[in-house]
């Protein structure tokens, strides 16, 4: 089912939002709307029910929007300003997380690991490529056994002469095994640190996760390192310790904060045109008592929703912005975006649980993005601790 594009929107914009874009930003959002609602949503539902994704021509696609990256200056890139990158998440994700996951794992992950940590050659070599969607890269943190603390980590590389021989393994990794490129982290003898491993390098093998009820339009896989050998050169120069990894997680997740409200967004616009069509006892759902109140209460949602994702645009439009205030955002929103997608599953009934209607699907995705990127657990303790001044986390 099509979701109606603009006036539909509108009516859900009860604090009148919308008004506080300028025309450059209104500009970027409808052509970014446009190229979903004719690239991508007649075919989401297909991808999920296959569990599949032609992501390397969308990539393509999405280096032609301009979207891959935009956030970054130079290389290719837009040189947007994160408020705007915010709008594209939105857009997309309002199709579909698996899409804003390809879009933010390119641009918020691996080209971001790049541009702040990378030589001048590497940027050179790889950014614009990436800018364009003709490289794809993945981000390779998260291992088995070393999800919420990556510090724990088992991946680790060894100098041997000039070069380094990297040994481990990655799991659950957006694009992993598409990519040409993966920003791995590994632990050395000088502490965690970053190599980039092109995908025709011996030893390095990468496999898709099957059988995912979850994120089903996007390429999860594991890595695996046998011994690969890397030159000098492969290694990321300024990503000094943890610090690094988590400061890229740090800029994905900004991605997120914005990107679920477009996921509780289109739940809530596909619902409401549902319920005013559908007809019971002689009247539309929707001007029942009961309907009316979950609907009034989704609207304040998804509003409330979109003021924290405001107001963190804000900050990070005028380079302010804290990792504890993302962990904000993040908790909040993916929450609150999850709540949203399960009532309206409730409004539409039995026709809810189908890929016809887009709001369990979205709520199902929402399942992962509330434990990726930081568990909602681990953004309680952030929270926590920023609150009190003490760290729970062991």
């Amino acid at each position: 089912m099509s979701t109606p594009i603009t006036d539909s929107l509108a009516s859900l914009d009860l604090l009148d939002l919308d008004s506080m874009l300028d025309a450059d930003d209104r500009l970027l959002r409808d052509t970014i709307r446009r190229f979903a609602a004719d690239q991508l949503r007649p075919h989401i539902a297909e991808w999920f029910e296959a569990g599949t994704l032609p992501a390397r021509d969308l990539a393509l696609e999405f280096g032609k929007l301009g979207v891959l990256g935009m956030h970054l200056e130079g290389y290719g890139c837009a040189g947007a300003k994160p408020s705007q990158y915010a709008l594209a998440c939105i857009e997309i994700e309002a199709v579909d997380s698996g899409l804003r996951s390809l879009v933010s794992v390119q641009g918020s992950l691996a080209m971001y690991a790049i541009y702040a940590y990378g030589s001048e050659e590497q940027k050179r070599e790889w950014l614009p490529r990436m800018a364009r969607g003709e490289a794809i890269g993945c981000f390779g943190l998260t291992e088995a056994d070393a999800g919420s603390d990556p510090g724990s980590m088992r991946t680790y590389a060894r100098r041997d002469g000039a070069d380094w021989i990297l040994h481990g393994s990655k799991m659950w990794i957006t694009n992993g095994s598409i990519a040409d490129v993966a920003v791995v982290w590994a632990r050395t003898d000088e502490g965690i640190s970053g190599f980039l491993v092109e995908k025709a390098t011996p030893g390095f093998t990468a496999s898709d996760v099957h059988h995912k009820i979850s994120l089903r339009a996007s390429v999860t896989s594991e890595l695996s390192l046998d011994e690969v050998r890397l030159p000098a050169s492969a290694q990321l120069p300024l990503a000094k310790g943890l610090r690094a990894p988590l400061a890229c997680l740090t800029e994905a997740r900004f991605g997120i904060v914005n990107g679920v409200v477009g996921s509780a967004r289109d739940a809530l616009a596909s619902t409401l045109e549902y319920a005013n069509s559908r007809v019971q006892f002689g009247r539309p759902i929707s001007g029942f008592q009961l309907t009316q109140r979950k609907l009034a209460e989704l609207a304040v949602s998804v509003q409330t929703m979109q003021l924290v994702a405001r107001r963190l645009c804000e900050l990070k439009d005028a380079h302010q912005i804290q990792p504890h205030q993302i962990s904000l955002g993040k908790f909040a929103n993916v929450r609150s975006a999850l709540e949203v997608c399960r009532e309206a599953r409730s409004i539409l009934g039995g026709s809810g649980i189908t890929t016809e209607y887009p709001a369990l699907r979205h709520a199902v995705n929402l399942e992962t993005v509330y434990t990726y990127e930081g568990t909602h657990e681990v953004h309680t303790l952030v929270l926590g601790e920023r609150l009190t001044g003490i760290s729970a986390y062991r």
